[in-house]
C-alpha cells in the first residue's frame, strides 16, 4: 500500500490499514442533516482517519441531558456541551486538554495562533477542556444575518421600503396582511410569529431587544463598557420600549396568537407554508423551513433581512467587534479509552487537509478548481442553491464542523478560501427573487443593509454568552430562574392589554430584582476575570 501523508496521524496499523475505530459523542447542538457518517464526507473522513463518530445530539433542553452525563459518571469519548461546560468539569469529566494540544495538534495551534489564552477556561482556572468550534479564526462578515425578516413579496409590493425602525418594519407586514389577509388555500396569513419552544425563547422574543436598542448579543446579560458591570439586560429602559412595540403588535392583530404555545416543528412549518410574512429569528433556526421554500419554489415567500431599532439614531451592533470568543467547544472525556488518537482525529479536522475536506468536499466528485479556484461541479452548486438540506445530507458538507477552525474570508495557501461562503458563492446562492430586492436597496449583500464593525468599538470581553460558568459558583443557578421569571411576564406582558403592560413588567423587574440581584456581582466577576486573564485589565 502507498504510504500518505496521513501516516503523520499515526492511525495506520503495521500492515498499513486502517485500524477502524469508533468514538461516542454527545453535542448540545442540534444536527437535523446528520446522516450517522454516512455520507460522502464522513465516508472519506473515516478513511483518512481510521474514524467513525457515533453521535447523539440534543432534543429539547441539552442542559438537562448534560447533567444527566455529569451525574452519571460515564460518559461519551467527546462532548460539546456549550454553557453547561462547568458542571462536566467540575465533576471530573473532562481531560486538560493544554499539554496534548501543545506536543500532538500541530494543526490546531496553527489556526489558534497566539490567542492560546482564549482557550482557558477562566482566569483562577486556566486549564484547555474544550478546543473552541461554535467560533472561527478571522471570520469575515461578507453577509451578516439580521433577526428581522420580511418577506420577499411584502419587501417588493411595497416597491423596497428602507427598513430603518421598528415602525418600518410594522409597516410593510400591515400592509401586505391587509391586502392579502388569506394565502392560496385560503389559510389566514400571518404578520408575525415569534417561537418560545425551548431554549429558542431567548432566540426570537428576548435577544433580539439588545439588537433593537442598539446594542449587541450579550446573551442574558447587559455589561457596563466602563465600570465592566453586569446586569440583567431587561432592566434597560429602552429594551421596555421594544416589548411594548410587541405588544402594540398583538393589539392590532399581527402576532400569532400561537407565538407561544407552538412547538418548532408547528413553527417551521407555518414558515415552510409560506404563510408567516414576518419572523424574528436567527438564519440558522429556520433554516429547514426557508430551504422548504426554496425546494418548492416558493422564492417570494423566503426572507429579506434587516436590523429595524426603536429610533433611527440607533444602530444595531451584529457587526460590533468581538474577536475570538473562545468558550463553547469540544472536549474529550476522562471515559475516552485512547485520547491520543482522537485529538489526532480533531486536529486533522482543523489542518488545511480536513478543512477544505469539510467545506468543500471532495476533489473531482464535489468541486474542481478552474484557473487555480476551487468551484463545485454544477451538480452541487445546484443542489447547494435548490435544496441546501439535500445537499448537506449527500455530501455531508456543513455537518463536520467539530473542531477549530478558520471563518470566512480566511484564504489557504493556494489564494482559495476555506470556506465556500465568501462573495461569489453568496452571490451564486441567491435567487432571482433576493437579487431584484439586493438590487432596489443598492447593495450586494443583506448584509450591507447593516451597520459596519468600524462603527463600534471592541467588545473587549468578547461576548458575556461565552463566558464559561464555573459548577461550583452559584451563578449556575441563574439560567433556570432567570428563565422562570422571563418565561412567564415577557409573554404575559406582551399578550397583555396595553393599559396593563407597565404594570406587568414593572412587576417582572421587582421579581428579578429580589430573586437574580445577588448573581450581579458573580457575572461582574467572571467579566472582569476573562479581561484579567485576557490582559485586558491588570490582575
Amino acid at each position: 500500500m502507498k504510504r500518505t501523508a496521513l501516516v503523520t496521524l499515526g492511525l495506520l496499523s503495521i500492515s498499513g490499514a486502517f485500524a477502524q475505530t469508533t468514538i461516542t459523542g454527545f453535542f448540545a447542538d442540534p444536527n437535523p442533516n446528520w446522516m450517522n457518517m454516512q455520507d460522502d464526507v464522513g465516508k472519506e473522513i473515516t478513511k483518512r482517519t481510521g474514524v467513525v463518530l457515533k453521535a447523539e445530539f440534543a432534543v429539547g433542553d441539552p442542559n438537562q441531558k448534560i447533567n444527566l452525563i455529569a451525574a452519571s459518571g460515564q460518559y461519551p469519548d467527546i462532548i460539546a456541551p456549550k454553557g453547561a461546560a462547568g458542571v462536566l468539569i467540575d465533576a471530573g469529566a473532562m481531560l486538560d486538554l493544554t499539554s496534548m494540544i501543545s506536543k500532538s495538534a500541530p494543526s490546531i495551534k496553527k489556526v489558534i495562533g497566539n490567542q492560546l489564552n482564549r482557550m482557558k477556561f477562566s482566569n483562577k482556572d486556566q486549564g484547555i477542556y474544550f478546543i473552541p468550534n461554535n467560533d472561527t479564526i478571522g471570520q469575515v462578515n461578507f453577509d451578516t444575518d439580521a433577526l428581522f425578516k420580511v418577506q420577499l413579496a411584502a419587501l417588493k409590493e411595497a416597491k423596497y421600503p428602507k427598513i430603518k425602525t421598528l415602525k418600518d418594519f410594522e409597516k410593510v407586514i400591515a400592509d401586505y396582511v391587509k391586502k392579502h389577509p388569506k394565502t392560496a388555500d385560503g389559510k389566514p396569513t400571518l404578520g408575525l410569529s415569534l417561537l418560545a419552544d425551548d431554549w429558542r425563547f431567548v432566540i426570537s422574543v428576548t435577544n433580539p431587544a439588545s439588537f433593537a436598542i442598539g446594542s449587541w448579543d450579550d446573551g442574558e446579560w447587559a455589561v457596563d463598557t466602563k465600570t465592566y458591570k453586569a446586569k440583567p439586560h431587561f432592566f434597560r429602559p429602552e429594551e421596555r420600549e421594544y416589548f411594548r412595540w410587541l405588544n402594540h403588535m398583538n393589539d392590532i392583530g399581527l402576532l400569532d396568537k400561537e407565538s407561544f404555545t407552538q412547538k418548532y416543528d408547528q413553527y417551521l412549518a407555518k414558515i415552510a407554508s409560506g404563510r408567516v410574512v414576518g419572523v424574528i429569528d436567527a438564519n440558522w433556526d429556520i433554516g429547514d423551513a426557508v430551504n422548504s421554500l426554496k425546494a418548492a419554489g416558493k422564492f417570494d415567500q423566503m426572507y429579506g433581512r434587516f436590523g429595524p431599532t426603536l429610533k433611527s439614531t440607533m444602530k444595531a451592533g451584529y457587526n460590533a467587534p468581538t474577536g475570538f470568543r473562545g468558550g463553547y467547544g469540544v472536549g474529550i472525556t476522562k471515559s475516552a479509552k485512547d485520547p491520543a488518537k482522537i485529538l489526532k482525529f480533531l486536529d486533522f479536522l482543523s489542518s488545511d487537509e480536513g478543512q477544505v475536506l469539510i467545506n468543500w468536499g471532495i476533489e473531482g466528485k464535489h468541486y474542481k478548481v478552474v484557473n487555480g479556484k476551487r468551484e463545485f461541479l454544477p451538480k452541487y452548486q445546484e443542489m447547494k442553491e435548490k435544496d441546501p438540506a439535500a445537499f448537506q445530507r449527500e455530501t455531508g458538507i456543513g455537518s463536520y464542523g467539530l473542531s477549530l477552525r478558520y471563518g470566512d474570508g480566511v484564504k489557504d495557501k493556494s489564494g482559495n478560501y476555506y470556506t465556500t461562503n465568501f462573495p461569489e458563492q453568496i452571490l451564486d446562492g441567491y435567487t432571482d427573487a433576493e437579487k431584484a430586492a439586493l438590487k432596489a436597496y443598492k447593495v450586494r449583500f443583506w448584509g450591507d443593509l447593516l451597520p459596519k464593525a468600524s462603527q463600534f468599538k471592541p467588545i473587549p470581553w468578547a461576548a458575556a454568552w461565552s463566558i464559561p460558568v464555573p459548577q461550583d459558583s452559584a451563578l449556575s443557578e441563574f439560567w433556570n430562574r432567570e428563565q422562570e421569571i422571563t418565561r412567564k411576564y415577557i409573554p404575559k406582558a406582551i399578550l397583555a392589554d396595553p393599559k396593563d403592560f407597565d404594570k406587568i413588567y414593572d412587576e417582572m423587574l421587582n421579581v428579578m430584582d429580589k430573586q437574580l440581584s445577588k448573581y450581579n456581582d458573580l457575572m461582574t466577576e467572571l467579566v472582569q476575570d476573562r479581561l484579567k486573564l485576557w490582559g485586558v485589565i491588570k490582575k
